[in-house]
Formats: C-alpha cells, structure tokens, sequence
C-alpha cells in the first residue's frame, strides 16, 4: 500500500513519456492538480484511498511530493496534535533544499507568515487570542441585518432582467460586502478585490501580483485605524492587548479576508446548485422539511467550501495511517475526502441532519474561529434570494456546469438562473451602522431594588460573552436580583406613563452560573 517517495522532486519525466500529459507523475504518484484533480476530485480521492489507504502520497504544482490525509480520524489525529504536525511551513524540507521556489504558484498560502494559522504553542494562543476577542465584539444581530440588506441590493441589480448568473452576480459578491463592513473598510469594495481575492488561491500565475493588491489595501487599512481608531474588527485587532505589530494585523486580516471570502463564496454557490439540481432537496426546503441552516449544514458535508487545507508538517518521523512520514514532510488536511470516508458514512445518500461531525472548516486548535459568520452568511443571503425570487429554475443543464478546481477548493464557474422579472426593492440608504455589540444601559435590567449582584461568568464559560480584557469597552452591568416578593414596578403618573408589566420572580444570586450564560447567550443573538 506505501508508496515512498523515490525520485527527486521536480524531477521531469522523458520527452516522450506519456506523463507528460496525465495526472501520474514521477515515482507513479497522481497528481493533485491538473485535468483529473480538477474535474473530478471525489474520483482521484478514490482511486487514492483504494491504492494507499486512508493517508496517500501526492504530487504538488511542479511535482512537489506531499502527503493527503483521507481518513477522518486520521484528519482529526492530524489537525489535533501540533506535537507531530506544526503549522510551521518553515519546516518544509522542500523549502530547505530549495525545490520550491519562492514564485511556486502555490506561494501565498504556504509563505510563513507572522499569523495565527502559522504558528503554535504560546504564540499561537496570543495570536488566536487577539483574533477571537475581537470576534465576539462584533453585534451578530446588526451582522445578519446588513448580510440582508447587501443580499436584496445584489438582487435588485438584476431582478428585473428574469436571467442571472449566481456565482458572478451573487455568490462572489456577498460575502466580500459584508467582510468589507466588517474590517471596517466598505469603501475598498470593488470588482478588483473580489477578483483578487478569488484569484489568490487558485495557484495562477497571476496570484502573487492579486496577494500583493490585497496586502495594499489592507495596509492602507491598519494605518488608518492606528490614527483613527473606529468601531470595527480592524481597530479591534490593532487595539487588542496583545500588542500586535502592524505586519501582525494586516497579515491576520489577510488571512480572515481570504479564509472568509472563498470558503463563504463557495459554500453559497453549492447550497444554491442543489436547490436548483436536486428535487428533493428543494422539496425538502419548499415544504419546510429542512430550514436553510440545515440546507447549509447537508452542503458543508456534501460539497464542503474548501476540499483540502494546505498544510501541516512532520515535527520527526512518525506513522499516520499507515504510512512512514518524515520528518519535514508536507501534510494536507483532507476536508472533502474526510466527509466521504465510508468509516463514518458508509452511505453517502444519507441525510446528516444537523450532525456537525464534518471537517469543513477544519479542526483542533486551528479550526475556523469565524464559522458562525460564515454560516450566517450563507444563511441569510441564500433565504434572501429565494424570498425573492421564488421561482428560479437553472438556466442550462446540469451537465453543463463548469467547475474549476486547485488543491484546495473547487468551485462553480457560472450558475445561469431565469425566473419571472421581478420590481426592485426599495432599500434604506442609511450608511453602515456600528457592528460593535453595545452595553445595555443598567436601567434596562434593574427593575427593583438593587440586590446582590451575581458575578459575571468567566469568559472562557460564556460563549458569546465579551471579553472582560477587550480594549475600548465598558463591563457590562450584572442583572440585579429580584427579592423573593418582587412586585410590579408602578408607572408614573402622567399621559406618558409606560404600562405596568409584571416581572417574574427570579432565581436566589447563588443559581447556578449557566442561567446568566444562557441569558448572555440569548441577549447576544446566539
């Protein structure tokens, strides 16, 4: 079943060698990039696991040696033990020997960089930490409202024209509106950006030049926010405690822009493609059998955003499925082949409900801390656009579909719609409102006399909770406890008096912490 990795890397087969044009390589290993892996990876990631098993070695852009992991647990050993497999590129051993060169096509992703997703240990906990404070700022009930009001402008620009191209028109475009309003720079949204950003991943020649565009906005973007620090994930991040240096916040916004937009750019495009496709699936959802978060949860499994994630690398010589992995050897998280393993789903025609075993967004210490905006993304445009156009019907056959795939995604080309023309929208012209969760003023909770306070949850129990060290906030006030007989508060006298409610009696102080996570929870929109 082991195959090891025999011949040189980069090695060129003979002139007549009919590799020259097949997805085999030197050593007899396949490709991970070309025609097969393109156009029918979940074929090539079984031909892979019947040849090698659950991890096989593979073939990079210029017939880099590397490994793709298959398994699903064998994913989850993989993304859960940084001890074995560091997010370090700079342990590559192809990198030390110089077989990659520093224009590999696949260069923006696996270039160490100063971030998170590079690091491990100590300073990956400072890192991370920076970015999933700032995170829980962000008011997720003000996110969705503006993830509906992008989604119904991108709609009103061709609602009246009954054709539609989903991918160019939609799909590619939300998720960069709302990742712009986010950062704080709605302003920097363009055609270019979204193609830039789209480009940067598929390993093009033209890749470095659209990671060096994105680079420059971004840094425009931190200088600003260092003199003029706003309500927005930006300032949060060059605010943040940990003290980030200024490359520290732009490559981070860098890699939450890129992460967010392709990842949600492609999961809206695969929800959509099986509503049109699949009839039954569409049934489900029409008939009010399935919501659209399951619809979106059934794709993550089906046709998961990213299909693999490059990568990790051997810390020593160690065993993984198998097989004998070298020190510095690449490693690549095998998302797509992960969902498929026959192990945990023998049959792939099953409905996954609302099982959220999959690895679409990767897992261990690095696993996406953005998810829940992805998924609202996804969620809220792709209701929006089936509220409004009920109707849509795919435009050309199902065989006619064109993807376009790299070691990493793949994703629609185009996906042409009619529907019956339809009036715009009137949409409110207000500018963006601040994203920052705001502190309910203390009179909204104290509604009888002031009793003990209960203490504020640790913030690593309240999910949703604000961080007590974020920079640039206030601590937000304790609800009063009610005595044993609470009544109701009287309204003052006068025409503007406010009615009269009754407030139920409340826990004694010494309840358990989980009530005020719970009340945390529900406040913050979770």
């Amino acid at each position: 079943m082991t195959t090891p990795f025999h011949h040189e890397p980069g090695t060129v087969p003979p002139p007549q060698c009919p590799a020259h044009n097949l997805d085999i390589g030197p050593g007899g290993l396949r490709r991970l990039h070309g025609p097969e892996a393109e156009n029918n990876p979940a074929g090539l990631y079984d031909k892979l696991r019947a040849e090698h098993g659950t991890v096989a070695p593979v073939l990079l852009h210029g017939d880099v040696p590397a490994w793709l992991v298959l398994g699903h647990s064998e994913n989850l050993h993989l993304t859960r033990t940084p001890s074995q497999f560091s997010r370090d590129s700079r342990r590559w051993r192809a990198l030390q020997d110089g077989s990659v060169a520093p224009d590999h096509p696949l260069a923006p992703i696996f270039t160490w960089q100063p971030v998170c997703v590079f690091a491990d240990g100590a300073k990956h906990e400072r890192q991370r930490g920076a970015v999933t404070d700032s995170m829980e700022r962000i008011d997720t009930r003000g996110v969705r409202r503006h993830i509906n009001r992008f989604s119904n402008r991108l709609v009103n620009d061709f609602c009246e024209k009954g054709t539609a191209d989903l991918v160019s028109q939609f799909a590619e475009h939300l998720p960069m509106m709302v990742m712009c309003a986010i950062f704080g720079m709605p302003e920097e949204y363009d055609e270019r950006l979204v193609q830039a950003a789209r480009d940067m991943t598929r390993g093009t020649e033209t890749a470095v030049a659209s990671n060096a565009h994105i680079v420059a906005v971004l840094t425009r973007l931190v200088e600003r926010r260092r003199a003029e620090p706003a309500h927005d994930f930006a300032s949060w991040l060059v605010e943040h405690p940990a003290t980030m240096t200024d490359i520290e916040v732009v490559e981070h916004l860098r890699l939450i822009l890129i992460a967010a937009y392709e990842s949600t750019a492609n999961l809206i495009a695969n929800v959509l493609r099986m509503v049109l496709t699949d009839p039954r699936f569409r049934a489900r959802l029409s008939g009010g059998h399935m919501t659209v978060p399951e619809a979106v949860e059934q794709t993550l499994w089906d046709e998961p955003p990213f299909t693999a994630v490059f990568g990790r690398w051997a810390v020593g010589d160690t065993e993984l499925g198998g097989q004998q992995i070298k020190a510095g050897d690449a490693l690549l998280v095998g998302i797509a082949p992960a969902n498929t393993d026959p192990t945990v789903r023998p049959d792939l025609n099953a409905d996954m409900g609302g099982n959220r075993a999959h690895l679409a967004f990767s897992g261990g210490p690095h696993e996406c801390p953005g998810q829940d905006i992805g998924r609202a993304v996804a969620d809220v445009g792709v209701d929006a656009l089936l509220m409004r156009l009920p109707d849509l019907e795919l435009g050309v056959g199902e065989s006619e579909l064109r993807w376009v795939g790299n070691i990493m995604s793949r994703h629609l080309v185009e996906l042409p719609v009619t529907f019956a023309p339809s009036p715009q929208q009137k949409l409110d012209a207000d500018p963006l409102s601040v994203m920052a969760r705001t502190p309910r003023p203390a009179d909204a909770w104290e509604i009888s006399s002031p009793g003990r306070t209960v203490p504020e949850p640790r913030h690593e129990a309240a999910a949703g909770a604000q961080p007590a060290h974020a920079p640039g906030t206030t601590p937000r006030p304790t609800p009063a406890a009610a005595s044993p007989a609470a009544q109701p508060v009287p309204a003052a006298p006068g025409p503007e008096a406010a009615p009269v409610a009754t407030i139920p009696r409340q826990r004694r102080p010494a309840a358990p912490a989980r009530l005020w996570q719970a009340v945390t929870r529900w406040w913050n929109g979770y």
